[in-house]
């Protein structure tokens, strides 16, 4: 313990320098900014990727799929080992693998080749974002400055989700689809160089054998259910994903146990004994379902019903995301100022029905209220997530800050898949419902199986748009309903740990 009380504390005295601090701060942005937008980075690359390598269909989705699957199942797994082998090290390991598969990726020759970059890419996208949030726990031991930190953590990396888009966009446009990849190089150099001199080792000092049997466990736990719950909005309520997410919960069920019983557990669950810990990985989990599943149907509103390109969709996406960069600095003031977390928290979960309440009256075309929406939503969003993130790795000893940040992303990764899950089969059954009994069988699918047979026969298009305009009302109205219980369960909950996790900040730097 002495070691890591007495590696924050020189750490925290050395970013008492407001240029240091900053200059150690974005560098330590840089590589979540590239981890999150390679979530998107390949919307508008796959068809150039197609023509060139020419893969097969299920070689395409694993193209696409393959990174967010590999970053979300070794999620827990990085977090916990940052904590053991250090945060730093892990960072820079995973930069110079992250750096090294975009390089490959880039110059791939063939479907294969790029699938394996792919999963790579995943690897090291999965050491980088639990260890940027733990460094974060580690080099700001003042809550206050802390506290804008993770507003600028949450920030960047909702940002970084919507600009990965435009950017393989304007990228394939003017250069060849590679260049979405390169792009990653100069920052992971950057890091690479930087990294060692800016930014503080932290680990556990004590941490006991690492439990190689959670591993496997944790994948099993989590690699199914979110196959599954990312397949359901296309595919519907197929037998196939149901026994996928059965599996899944049943292997969490295993990974519970063992982390009850094992002697030095992946995830210890004194974790969820810190007040406040528990209902910040839960409510955390709602705001990403808010998040990705009003992001389901808007995407597919603006470029199919409102009948914009790929790229037209994209930039316009973008205008949402401009007030996400004052949303949270302005929640993070008003929590110093005295307003109770609680309060800012669910004040953020209101804002947030209040924008799904806005995308349930839109019509056909309604541009300009679609994105107003949008705008809301995602205010609302990132001053919860800033804030819940923050009462977390606040709550969480700094020798567990790794294994704490793993669970509140991989929280936001169950969040999302189950948003999209869930909204997108109420939007679907709506679509289904209002579509006409005799349009032809591919137009009862999908809004984009209707266009593509609507020449074919008149007044297919705007009956088809208006169905899923309706699917999108019935989606909003529910998630509205979702996030209004988030807002009640936030002011029932919040208010009782506010005192007691602030103390926890002040008591010692290792937060116990």
């Amino acid at each position: 313990m002495t070691n890591s009380t007495s590696t924050t504390t020189r750490a925290g005295r050395r970013w008492e320098s407001p240029l240091w601090g900053r200059t150690a701060l974005c560098v330590l942005m840089l590589p979540l900014l590239l981890v999150s937008m390679d979530v998107s980075v390949l919307y508008f690359a796959i068809p150039a990727i197609s023509a060139d390598l020419e893969p097969s269909g299920t070689q395409q989705l694993w193209i696409f799929d393959i990174y967010a699957f590999v970053l979300a199942g070794l999620l827990m797994t990085m977090g916990s080992l940052g904590d053991r082998i250090g945060h730093r090290r892990l960072l820079l390991i995973g930069a110079a693998a992250f750096g090294t598969a975009s390089l490959v990726a880039a110059y791939a020759n063939s479907a294969e080749t790029l699938i394996a970059a792919r999963a790579v890419l995943g690897i090291g996208g999965a050491t980088l974002m639990p260890s940027t949030m733990a460094m974060l726990r580690t080099m700001f031991t003042d809550p206050g400055q802390r506290a804008k930190a993770i507003g600028m953590w949450s920030g960047v990396m909702t940002a970084g989700i919507a600009l990965g888009s435009v950017m393989s966009g304007v990228l394939v446009e003017y250069f060849w689809w590679g260049s979405v990849f390169l792009v990653n190089l100069p920052a992971m150099a950057l890091l690479l160089i930087l990294g060692p001199v800016l930014l503080p080792e932290s680990k556990n000092p004590e941490p006991g054998r690492f439990d190689l049997l959670s591993v496997p466990l944790s994948m099993a736990a989590v690699l199914p259910v979110i196959y599954g719950l990312k397949e359901i909005p296309s595919e519907g309520w197929n037998v196939r994903y149901v026994v996928s997410i059965t599996v899944g919960l049943l292997f969490a069920a295993l990974f519970v146990h063992r982390q009850r019983t094992a002697a030095a557990p992946m995830i210890s669950p004194d974790l969820f004994r810190g007040r406040g810990f528990a209902p910040s990985v839960a409510l955390n989990l709602v705001s990403a379902f808010g998040i990705m599943g009003s992001a389901y149907f808007t995407t597919q509103y603006i470029q199919s019903v409102l009948d914009k390109s790929a790229l037209e969709a994209a930039l316009w996406a973008l205008l949402p995301s401009v007030p996400i960069g004052v949303a949270a600095p302005i929640a993070t003031q008003l929590v110093q100022k005295g307003v109770d977390r609680g309060h800012v928290v669910t004040g953020g979960f209101v804002i947030a029905a209040s924008g799904f309440g806005l995308l349930s009256l839109a019509g056909t075309d309604s541009l300009w209220l679609v994105l107003t929406a949008c705008a809301v939503l995602a205010v609302g969003g990132v001053v919860v997530m800033s804030q819940i993130m923050d009462l977390a790795m606040g709550t969480a000893p700094v020798e567990r800050a790794g294994a704490a940040s793993s669970l509140m992303e991989t929280g936001a990764e169950f969040g999302g898949a189950l948003g999209m899950a869930v909204l997108g089969s109420i939007g679907t059954a709506v679509y289904r419902h209002e579509i006409p009994g005799s349009a032809p069988d591919a137009a009862h699918e999908t809004l984009g199986g209707a266009l593509a047979v609507a020449d074919r026969v008149p007044g297919l298009a705007t009956a088809a748009r208006e169905a899923f305009t309706s699917g999108m009302q019935g989606a909003a109205i529910a998630g509205a309903a979702v996030l209004v219980g988030a807002a009640v369960l936030a002011a029932v909950s919040l208010p009782r740990v506010r005192k007691n996790a602030g103390q926890a900040d002040q008591l010692s730097p290792s937060g116990v």
